[in-house]
């Protein structure tokens, strides 16, 4: 490239579009902590106290027409914050699209949501990717779904990654296109493709 094109050596990468690189002889860390932090200090909450989940395990989030209208460019901003720190976070990746399913008509029920993801984050700000240099090529994929989890629609949200050892390559969470019907026996054969897609996944044959 080189001889085609003008260029010069800047070193070893270490810091590309808020991605932190750290090489080693052992392999490679991949991290946002900068731009994690810059995300607290942007919506006040670097002082804020550290939570040791993004979200509680019996929290529902609904559309709660109800409740009290927030500042929608504020409650956007922090969504989209959070959507770009999922390329090196796949533990907030869950919360992180529930929040911005809804962030067309923000409540202050759901801004809170929002808020309890920098909590964790407070907690976790150093959390990253981690390659090792010196591991077996063995993909294994794993795939889960909540099974028309969403009250609303009566829609699934499934989960996959892929991992070739203990390095996470690739993430997912997506929700469904398709309603599930409240009795199971009348699944569609759609339906019935996702359900044979995750067991797939869940169980590679390699």
């Amino acid at each position: 490239m080189q001889k085609e094109f003008e260029m010069s050596m800047m070193g070893e990468l270490s810091f590309f579009l808020g991605l932190q690189i750290k090489q080693s002889k052992e392999g490679i860390f991949l991290c946002q902590s900068k731009y994690c932090k810059e995300i607290l200090k942007k919506f006040e909450m670097e002082n804020c106290k550290a939570a040791t989940t993004p979200m509680s395990t019996n929290y529902y989030m609904s559309v709660d027409e109800a409740g009290t209208v927030v500042d929608q460019t504020k409650h956007r901003g922090l969504i989209s914050s959070l959507l770009y720190l999922t390329a090196s976070r796949p533990d907030i990746m869950f919360i992180v699209c529930l929040c911005a399913r809804l962030q067309s008509s923000s409540r202050e029920s759901h801004f809170k949501a929002a808020k309890r993801i920098l909590k964790y984050l407070k907690g976790t700000t150093f959390v990253g990717l981690w390659y090792p240099s010196h591991s077996p090529i063995h993909l294994v994929g794993y795939s889960d779904s909540d099974f028309a989890g969403c009250k609303l629609d009566r829609k699934s949200t499934s989960g996959t990654c892929h991992l070739p050892d203990s390095s996470l390559i690739s993430w997912l969470c997506q929700k469904s296109k398709q309603n599930i019907p409240k009795h199971p026996k009348n699944l569609s054969s759609s339906n019935q493709g996702e359900i044979v897609e995750n067991e797939a996944l869940m169980e590679p044959n390699l």
